[in-house]
């Protein structure tokens, strides 16, 4: 493995609610200096939540994203707050976003996207067992909860709005998981 550059210098560009972009004056091993650019996210990270209501159904959801200036089809998601856990922000996010709690709440693996310029990871976590528990959340608007099969997977790829890379991935780890009975 290569050493890791040096930081020489780090310089805050820009800085909102949620993101900062920093500047980065980088030394290489090779002695080459050069600039890079990075946008850090929560230094707690996110959760993304596959919620089965039965051995076969993932609850999913369609909300308003920014970012593509529409709906669209994913997983519940959202960030880690202080002082909590990873199971615990899950737990939370899902009585938020689609009225259930989980008695069982497992790690299926942790993500990164586009980690040469985004400094942000997102745990994605099954939850089985569910029960009906509602919480009050940070929505501007009821978020609709969609059951799907996970027998339908292909289908659900097929969906101009369900797009996210995070979502798709976690289904896949899922069914793997569920289909080898690792909840």
């Amino acid at each position: 493995m290569p050493k890791k550059p040096r930081i020489l210098e780090t310089t805050q560009l820009a800085k909102t609610r949620f993101f900062q972009i920093e500047g980065l004056h980088l030394e290489f091993a090779n002695g080459m200096q050069t600039h890079y650019e990075r946008l850090k996210g929560s230094a707690n990270g996110a959760v993304l939540i596959v919620p089965m209501l039965d051995e076969h159904t993932v609850l999913l959801i369609r909300e308003y994203a920014a970012g593509m200036d529409r709906y669209e089809l994913a997983l519940p998601k959202g960030g880690i707050e202080d002082n909590e856990d990873m199971l615990t922000a899950a737990n939370r996010e899902i009585m938020e976003e689609v009225g259930y709690a989980a008695r069982t709440l497992k790690h299926l693996h942790t993500v990164t996207l586009a980690p040469g310029y985004l400094a942000h990871q997102t745990h994605m976590v099954l939850a089985t067992d569910l029960y009906p528990q509602r919480r009050e959340g940070d929505e501007p608007e009821e978020i609709e909860v969609i059951p799907w099969s996970l027998n339908k997977l292909d289908d659900l790829l097929a969906q101009d709005d369900f797009t996210e890379a995070r979502s798709i991935a976690a289904l896949f780890l899922a069914r793997r998981a569920l289909n080898k009975g690792l909840t």
